[in-house]
């Protein structure tokens, strides 16, 4: 049975998100405790009660790049804002992250109530030049066409989030939404982003489940974009980008 493990976290939480609960050096210790090789600091943009600021995500440059272990990645989890995909961080800022997800998320000003508004906010952040993952699409809250997001994602060389606090914590109900995207994604040659969406230190790279419907959808490792440091680096170069892990 192949490995379908990443070694890569994308998407860890700190205490800047306003409900997590651990430093971003505590995540650091975590990650490298529990064997990755890289973890990003991805937490909530602004409009997400209690999260960090526009100065929080442009100060990331401040963060050693190695840390107990591990590399540290600068990214934001922004929340799209309406059907059109608006983002609550601006592009000058995006523009200095590693990564940049993009997401549906409550509290937000987020408006869309039907599957055509949730569709279209998700394609229409998509074809944003800096975002490079959607967080949680098969989230059972907001409802879309999954074909539709899923030829987007292709169509853009973008990943799509297997969620693994979607099955553990949160979004009960996502798992059927999400092996459908999975096997739809295999047959189109579409990629992946695994992330454990950890809120608190201890659970940065925690995989288990979204690691079985990656096998469910017989996904090649190839596919997902955080499997190793070196993929997440290819992944990033055919996007334009480059890691700078000096």
């Amino acid at each position: 049975m192949k490995d379908l493990t990443p070694k890569v976290d994308l998407h860890v939480h700190s205490i800047s998100s306003g409900h997590a609960y651990s430093t971003i050096e505590e995540c650091a210790r975590g990650a490298g405790a529990n064997g990755l090789e890289a973890f990003a600091v991805a937490d909530h943009g602004p409009a997400i009660p209690g999260s960090g600021n526009i100065y929080h995500f442009w100060n990331l440059k401040v963060l050693p790049r190695r840390w107990h272990g591990v590399w540290v990645l600068r990214s934001a989890e922004v929340n799209i804002l309406d059907s059109e995909g608006s983002l609550d961080l601006p592009d000058r800022v995006l523009d200095s992250l590693d990564v940049v997800h993009a997401g549906l998320h409550p509290y937000t000003g987020y408006e869309g109530e039907s599957v055509e508004e949730n569709t279209a906010a998700l394609v229409a952040a998509l074809s944003h030049p800096l975002v490079d993952i959607i967080v949680h699409p098969d989230n059972p809250s907001y409802p879309v066409n999954m074909e539709k997001v899923v030829e987007a994602a292709v169509r853009e060389g973008k990943a799509l989030e297997v969620n693994n606090s979607s099955f553990v914590y949160t979004r009960g109900g996502s798992e059927d939404n999400c092996i459908k995207m999975a096997r739809m994604l295999k047959s189109r040659g579409g990629l992946v982003a695994v992330g454990s969406d950890a809120h608190v230190a201890t659970f940065a790279g925690e995989f288990g489940r979204a690691v079985e419907i990656l096998r469910e959808a017989d996904m090649a490792p190839q596919s997902v974009i955080n499997y190793s440091i070196e993929r997440l680096e290819d992944f990033l170069a055919s996007r334009s980008k480059r890691l700078h892990l000096e």
